[in-house]
């Protein structure tokens, strides 16, 4: 399967996750309260390291190494099962210490509640591997689809009757088993109860800057979460972590078409770098583009957004999302850096880049927090973060791993920057005041849509989208 093909099953898999999960949340912001979003939102941090952990760069690895047999990925496979298990336990004790550092027992029961999906989620990880080497794209769109819409409906029925946070916690359980039983049916992995590690030592080079880059990125973006949730509040963590997540909406759900399929499709070219520099740049200026209209409709609009998706109890998400907004451009174009850092198979560099960027992003939560000391400020100091990222990373990848010049990169982007310097004006003069919030994001809409459309036809950008049309 060729990449287009693949972005475009991919596409439709995403697209109706969007529609569902839009649904989904609109009904349980109304049901729930930021104060209960923001506990799940405190365990799942701690869960997320711990799947992080598990995961120790073996997907990537499986589909990066062509020359493992299925002997290799059974005992890969074998040793992620030793693996979890253990960190199930694990985890399970360390919601004691979790609920005294937040004074909060409530912590217990739900950490031993996403034990349990903290086990299928480590469980997956060398079934989704193999899933993406093989390319089966199609059966990764229906799962998801599939797998969403039921754990989603049994959510909606349990916070109905008034199970809270645990129903978001049961959520994050049956997605997990769900998602682990079509993968293992699917793929069939072959557990050995007795494991050869010489297949492990086959990825570890490769997968051990991967795990290393996992870990050190998961500081980076949870630190925000566990610092928002001790030193202001669940509920202040609940009105930032909705405004950060619908943020993610147009950065995982655009950029997630392609990012995906990005190294399992490049990885076929890894000894042809010049190749792959030439489809990434198509990719980092089409990102660029969409990101460019989203950013400002997300802006501009972030009043009438929060307010149709989540209703006027959440208010104080609308400034969280509007300094947020400022990071959808270099957020877009950030998330597709890794999977090609993954398939030129330079993981140490993006380790590297990790680093500088974990040390970036912790010192703007610290600022944040600790100086401005509200979810505003710190939004706008994770922002700015995430646009030295994008400085960062490019630098590396352009100069580091493919070995391109930088101004050759930024010369191709030029037409792009002048778009969006008429569509930052646009959104600073927006001329119109409506009371109506579904005709106001409307008129905001197509008013934003107008200027784009007229940069894109004064620097011939339009021609980037015909042709991805076309083909």
């Amino acid at each position: 399967m060729n990449m287009r093909k693949a972005a475009l099953v991919n596409a439709i898999g995403k697209y109706s996750k969007i529609f569902l999960s839009l649904v989904v949340n609109a009904i349980l912001a109304r049901i729930l309260s930021p104060n209960d979003y923001g506990i799940v939102a405190v365990i799942t941090v701690f869960s997320t390291f711990f799947t992080t952990f598990s995961d120790m760069g073996f997907g990537p690895a499986i589909i990066q190494n062509k020359e493992l047999t299925e002997d290799d990925i059974g005992n890969i496979y074998s040793f992620t099962v030793y693996i979890s298990v253990g960190l199930m336990f694990v985890f399970s004790i360390c919601s004691i210490p979790i609920s005294i550092f937040y004074d909060d027992n409530v912590y217990i029961p739900l950490g031993l509640l996403l034990s349990i999906s903290l086990l299928f989620n480590a469980l997956n990880m060398v079934p989704n591997g193999i899933l993406n080497r093989d390319k089966k794209f199609v059966s990764i769109a229906v799962r998801t689809v599939v797998v969403y819409l039921v754990s989603a409906a049994i959510t909606i029925v349990l916070a109905y009757f008034g199970l809270r946070y645990y129903a978001l916690a049961v959520q994050a359980i049956l997605t997990a088993f769900f998602q682990f039983l079509w993968n293992y049916i699917t793929t069939r992995p072959k557990f050995r109860f007795k494991v050869s590690m010489l297949s492990i030592k086959k990825i570890i080079k490769y997968s051990g800057y991967q795990f290393a880059f996992n870990m050190v990125n998961y500081f980076s973006r949870n630190l925000d979460n566990l610092l928002t949730g001790k030193l202001l509040g669940n509920a202040e963590l609940g009105y930032y972590n909705k405004a950060y997540t619908l943020m993610l909406y147009p950065v995982n759900n655009l950029t997630g078409v392609v990012s995906p399929v990005l190294h399992p499709i490049l990885s076929d070219y890894q000894n042809q770098i010049n190749i792959i520099y030439k489809k990434y740049m198509k990719i980092v200026r089409l990102l660029m583009c969409i990101g460019i209209y989203v950013a400002p409709v997300c802006y501009l609009g972030a009043n009438e957004i929060i307010n149709i998706l989540y209703g006027d109890n959440w208010n104080d998400s609308i400034v969280c999302f509007q300094y947020l907004a400022i990071a959808i451009i270099p957020q877009m174009i950030n998330s597709s850096a890794g999977a090609i850092f993954q398939a030129i198979g330079n993981t140490k560099i993006l380790f590297i880049n990790s680093c500088i960027n974990t040390g970036i992003t912790v010192s703007g939560i610290l600022i944040g927090i600790l100086i401005g000391k509200n979810i505003a400020i710190l939004s706008l100091c994770v922002a700015v973060s995430y646009l030295c990222h994008f400085i960062t990373a490019f630098f590396m990848l352009i100069k580091l791993g493919f070995k391109y010049r930088i101004i050759d990169f930024i010369k191709e982007l030029l037409p792009e920057m002048f778009i969006l310097g008429i569509m930052i004006v646009g959104t600073v003069f927006y001329p119109l005041s409506v009371a109506n919030i579904w005709l106001s994001i409307v008129l905001k809409c197509v008013y934003l849509g107008i200027i784009f459309i007229i940069g894109l036809l004064v620097t011939k950008e339009y021609k980037l989208f015909l042709s991805v049309l076309k083909r």
